[in-house]
């Protein structure tokens, strides 16, 4: 299967279920043997999903990328090799980063709500077209992209979290604050958003959010 139909779904399912890491293999760069340079999408999607794991608080290096033909068998047994050892170094998912497994759980399901959302953003807002590895790393890695990153990713993110909460019982700005690590200010902020939108029921001088 070519990498360029490996969906951000099929990543945050794997790490839903518990598994401690992702790999995805694919052809090298320019030698696409359908001639769709899939492996392009697929870079690009694994990019974004390693900046979003490593806003969640996941290492992002659990989630790994290379490029290699199909006949270097043995390189394919180097690296896989080489990623199983790098995994279990960094421990059980959560646990190696030093997060609650409830937290976790509530992180993982605030994401996958968001896949419909962040295939969008790759198809529309993030349809790179860049040339070469360094350029696609260079640009993941600049001041545009994060600013990006939290207009069309992070903000969604915490909303998404918050409304999960939301669903259990009503709760205090504080108590929001406390669970998802925000400042009252960003609480509000998404509480004040997700009331215009009638998603909650929010008013700050009762310092209280429900679900609408």
């Amino acid at each position: 299967m070519c990498t360029g139909r490996v969906d951000p779904e099929y990543v945050f399912r794997a790490f839903s279920r518990g598994m401690d890491g992702v790999f995805i293999g694919g052809c090298r760069l320019e030698e696409c043997n359908y001639i769709t340079h899939g492996n392009y999408h697929a870079l690009n999607m694994v990019l974004l999903l390693k900046r979003i794991m490593s806003h969640i608080g996941l290492n992002p290096e659990r989630l790994r990328q290379e490029f290699m033909s199909g006949s270097e068998g043995t390189l394919f047994v180097e690296v896989v090799n080489d990623f199983v050892k790098q995994v279990k170094e960094m421990g059980p998912l959560g646990q190696g980063e030093g997060l609650e497994e409830d937290m976790l759980k509530l992180r993982l399901r605030a994401i996958t709500k968001m896949i419909p959302y962040i295939r969008l953003v790759l198809n529309e807002r993030l349809r790179l077209q860049f040339h070469t590895l360094e350029e696609y790393k260079r640009f993941y890695s600049g001041e545009e992209f994060e600013r990006l990153f939290k207009e069309l990713i992070a903000d969604k993110l915490a909303i998404s979290q918050i409304m999960l909460l939301l669903r259990e019982k009503p709760l205090s700005t504080g108590e929001i604050c406390e669970r998802l690590s925000l400042t009252p200010s960003e609480a509000s902020r998404h509480l004040n958003h997700s009331a215009r939108q009638g998603l909650v029921n929010y008013a700050e001088n009762r310092w209280c959010a429900s679900l609408a």
